[in-house]
């Protein structure tokens, strides 16, 4: 039995033990319409007080003791995390009027952050000899899953809307997973996926519903308080679709608040496209609307963001911020960033790089503030999205004569 950690609702704050069949509070979530972000979303809990007299202990332990993990033996043999954060001085030639940090999870194993989120989902699968994870997935996290699972010797199924990236949908077939293309949207997909789970026995690994998801996404955070020598960034934009990401970030830091490890949140800036920005668009509304989302970020392309109450928690409780960037404005963050830094990100990563890149040209990052963007995914998962600004010339005629023509 695993006593490292309780589970307590997000809602009514009701603590429940932990069970591979137990993913919403029960209370909550009993009135859940399919139309609206559920309710009852868990958030884990582990026992701060104790740690918090051992914090160098669990430091040196490289945060082993914030997982919901009995054994590290459990995990992925692939290396999960430990991306590296780089620093740049200079954007298209100017020096930048603060210390910018990029933290390049597209080196994860399958290429973006949800490797984070799939491997603590699989090694808590195989602490219970659970064999089969289900996902819903527009395709980073699908083909996240698969890939894991591939690597821990797991069957993986993966439900995905017929419109999800040609490039996703390969990586997730040739680790092998069950590939199921939903037509329709990845709203539907995952409610498919969660009627799945209840009929065939699967464990579930979709965010806003396992929550041991936003424990995975959370070690972000704990990597970035080391890599910055425990320095607290002022900003850390990230990219936002459902919301779970972003209350990993949350989570992670609170985690150190708890701890005694940090005294304060860094503001943390929620960056959606504009075209599917029904997550900022209803925080502090009494009353959930939708609109239909059209991005070409797939990635963050949400018609109703799963994790929308404990995003808007942490939002509202730390003071948080948020901004919408438009695609063309996306686009063009992608090719500034590849052809500043070397690193290809696919449009929902460029997304968060957009909104700092706002930010700055309002002069809104300044002197020696820390500013922190996350890039979630490699822009090799979704060529098509930047195909209108590339143009690649035709072919010359192998001489030196045809070279000076361009030269």
């Amino acid at each position: 039995m695993n006593d490292k950690f309780i589970l307590t609702c997000s809602g009514c704050g009701q603590s429940f033990s932990p069970s591979s069949e137990f993913y919403l509070c029960p209370d909550c979530s009993r009135d859940n319409d399919t139309k609206y972000p559920p309710k009852g979303v868990l958030k884990a809990f582990y026992d701060y007080e104790t740690l918090s007299k051992l914090k160098e202990e669990v430091v040196k332990k490289k945060f082993w003791d914030l997982y919901p993990l009995l054994k590290r033996e459990s995990l992925p043999k692939l290396r999960v995390g430990e991306t590296p954060l780089y620093r740049f001085n200079k954007i298209d030639g100017d020096p930048i009027p603060f210390e910018l940090y990029l933290k390049d999870d597209s080196q994860n194993p399958t290429f973006s952050f949800k490797d984070r989120a799939s491997s603590v989902v699989s090694a808590y699968a195989k602490e219970n000899g659970i064999s089969t994870i289900v996902a819903a997935s527009t395709g980073n996290a699908g083909s996240s899953l698969a890939g894991i699972c591939a690597s821990q010797e797991q069957s993986a199924i993966i439900m995905v809307p017929k419109s999800a990236p040609q490039a996703k949908l390969t990586q997730i077939v040739m680790y092998g997973a069950t590939i199921v293309p939903v037509d329709g949207t990845y709203d539907m997909a995952f409610d498919l996926s969660v009627e799945a789970t209840k009929e065939f026995g699967w464990y579930n690994r979709n965010t806003a519903f396992n929550p041991l998801t936003i424990e995975g996404k959370k070690t972000v955070s704990l990597e970035l308080f080391l890599q910055l020598n425990r320095a607290i960034p002022n900003y850390i934009f990230v990219p936002v679709g459902d919301g779970v990401i972003i209350s990993g970030v949350y989570k992670g830091y609170e985690d150190l608040l708890k701890l005694g490890l940090i005294d304060r949140m860094p503001t943390i800036v929620a960056v959606q496209a504009a075209g599917s920005s029904n997550l900022i668009d209803n925080i502090g509304k009494p009353n959930f609307s939708i609109k239909p989302s059209q991005t070409l970020a797939d990635s963050i392309s949400v018609d109703i963001p799963r994790n929308f109450y404990m995003a808007q928690s942490f939002i509202v409780q730390y003071h948080g911020e948020h901004i919408s960037v438009t695609d063309e404005e996306i686009v063009e963050a992608t090719k500034t960033l590849a052809s500043n830094t070397g690193i290809f990100a696919e449009p929902a990563a460029a997304t968060a790089y957009a909104g700092m890149l706002r930010y700055k040209n309002q002069q809104l990052l300044q002197g020696k503030q820390k500013v922190v963007v996350l890039l979630t995914g490699s822009g090799l998962k979704d060529l098509k999205a930047v195909s209108s600004i590339i143009n690649i010339p035709n072919a010359i005629e192998p001489t030196l004569e045809a070279l000076k023509k361009i030269f």
